[in-house]
């Protein structure tokens, strides 16, 4: 059999190593044979090739070198870092919220497992990832790793000398610069060579190559030029409508916090392409950002007309019916999960707290033990050692809830919400001083909840400390005003006047 053959029959068959191995024989007999070169480069390509098209994590760089900030002060509903309540959204005594006062969403994706960090200190203290103690940016995780792929895989140093390369030659040959193109940009991580080839390769096709245009667009993003970024995929567009052009341009306007515009952007790329998931997906998942739940459910139920198997629009929905008080519909959304095959510990977990809302009691207990025999993440399992203490808080039983707190502190010894009941706990029990050190490990481990402040607050007007009271009641004023308008203030004061 052709070695070249059968190379290319392990590319189509994703077995990359064995197709680098007979691509790398091939080239010691001939070093000149392009199929051979351009078959290694897409083979090393595709073992890391990351989808871009995602919204990247927002990290601590980002947070101190941010200069496409447009105004300080943004109109409510126009702005994800700052999120007003929206239509349809649940109350912040309801629905927890991240950070930056965006909704815990139903499924996990870049952007919703942490907010935008307020302070310095915030941003060195809670995001990290789960094998370092390092805070996250976004340059130092994923990018990282890729650069150091071509080492990996080649021991005896890269197969490409980028130094040496001559752009401009291969810049007059689409089919080697394209997989060249993609071989720096995903493998090697050398941002300024591939812009340096996708400029070349632009011109040498008169400006009238799409892809290009779109290849050009993502350097410019991936350097944080947004607005060059923007006029290259514009351009684009106007030759090429393609569904993942929408996608790169609604994430441009997404990072330089503009989502409306974002919004406009999906909307002309789903009247182009109708029925296209994945625009309607991002049009609800910046709805579900900005709070306003009524019209992200919809396009959330417009993406099951399309995808009947869509897994977050289905997730989402079942969340949102969750924390509007109807669990039953809730678990309706949850068990179809489980019906299409999706078994984890996250699953469990939410069956087990529709379940419990629901009155089905005897489904309960059995759902979140399930959910800790599958769990392996410490801070997964805090979260479901948290929730067994809610549950049993709901039906009385203080001892087993006093115990579900503290193991969810022994898994996870940074979960703010168990430091915040336990501290009610030792508050019931007269114990003032020990329920005055959780309130505070509360409140500092996370400065946006409002309960261990309020909760600390009425501690120390009983301890007769009323300064602390005050500036107490002061912070949790804030904690509201920051994601709430005043009438929604009133209500949940109103709601919360006891100890939480």
């Amino acid at each position: 059999m052709d070695p070249l053959f059968l190379a290319y029959s392990y590319f189509r068959r994703r077995k990359f190593e064995r197709c680098v191995t007979i691509c790398s024989h091939l080239l010691e007999k001939n070093p000149y044979d392009q199929s051979a070169w351009s078959l290694k480069t897409r083979a090393l390509t595709e073992q890391v090739y990351v989808d871009e098209v995602d919204v990247d994590e927002e990290g601590m760089a980002e947070l101190v070198m941010d200069d496409n900030a447009i105004a300080q002060v943004t109109r409510p509903g126009t702005s994800l870092r700052q999120p007003g309540t929206g239509q349809g959204a649940p109350s912040q005594g309801i629905r927890p919220t991240t950070q930056s006062g965006r909704p815990v969403t139903g499924f996990a994706r870049p952007g919703t497992q942490g907010g935008r960090p307020g302070t310095m200190e915030q941003a060195i203290r809670t995001p990290r990832t789960a094998s370092t103690a390092r805070p996250v940016t976004s340059a130092s995780g994923r990018y990282v790793r890729l650069g150091t792929a071509s080492m990996l895989s080649t021991p005896d140093g890269p197969f490409i000398n980028l130094s040496r390369l001559n752009m401009p030659k291969y810049a007059a040959r689409p089919n080697l610069a394209k997989t060249l193109f993609e071989y720096i940009f995903h493998h090697e991580n050398d941002v300024r060579n591939a812009l340096e080839l996708a400029a070349l390769s632009t011109e040498a096709s008169q400006f009238k190559d799409w892809w290009w245009k779109v290849q050009l667009g993502k350097c410019y993003y991936r350097l944080g030029l947004y607005r060059d970024a923007e006029q290259q995929f514009k351009s684009a567009l106007k030759q090429q409508e393609i569904v993942d052009t929408y996608l790169y341009l609604s994430k441009v306007y997404t990072r330089i916090d503009q989502p409306l515009t974002a919004i406009e952007v999906y909307k002309e790329g789903a009247q182009k392409h109708e029925g296209e998931t994945s625009l309607l997906t991002g049009i609800a998942r910046l709805y579900e950002a900005l709070n306003d739940m009524t019209n992200a459910v919809d396009y959330y139920k417009n993406v099951l007309k399309f995808d009947s198997m869509h897994v977050e629009a289905i997730a989402c929905i079942g969340t949102h019916h969750f924390y509007t008080d109807q669990p039953e519909i809730a678990l309706k959304f949850y068990r179809r999960l489980l019906q299409m095959g999706v078994y984890n510990t996250e699953l469990f977990n939410n069956l087990g707290l529709c379940c419990f809302y629901a009155q089905q009691y005897d489904m309960t207990l059995t759902c979140f033990e399930r959910a800790l025999s599958l769990a392996t993440d410490d801070s997964v399992i805090a979260d479901v050692w948290y929730n067994i203490g809610q549950v049993a808080l709901g039906i009385g039983d203080l001892n087993l809830s006093y115990q579900a707190f503290r193991m969810a502190l022994s898994a996870n010894n940074d979960h703010a919400e168990a430091y915040n009941n336990l501290g009610v706990l030792e508050m019931k029990k007269g114990k003032l001083e020990q329920a005055r050190a959780f309130f505070q490990a509360a409140f500092t481990l996370a400065p946006m909840m409002f309960e261990p402040h309020y909760n600390f607050a009425a501690l120390s007007d009983k301890l007769g400390d009323f300064q602390s009271s005050y500036s107490s009641v002061q912070r949790a004023l804030e904690s509201f005003s920051d994601h709430v308008d005043s009438k929604e203030l009133l209500k949940i004061l109103k709601q919360h006047f006891t100890l939480l």
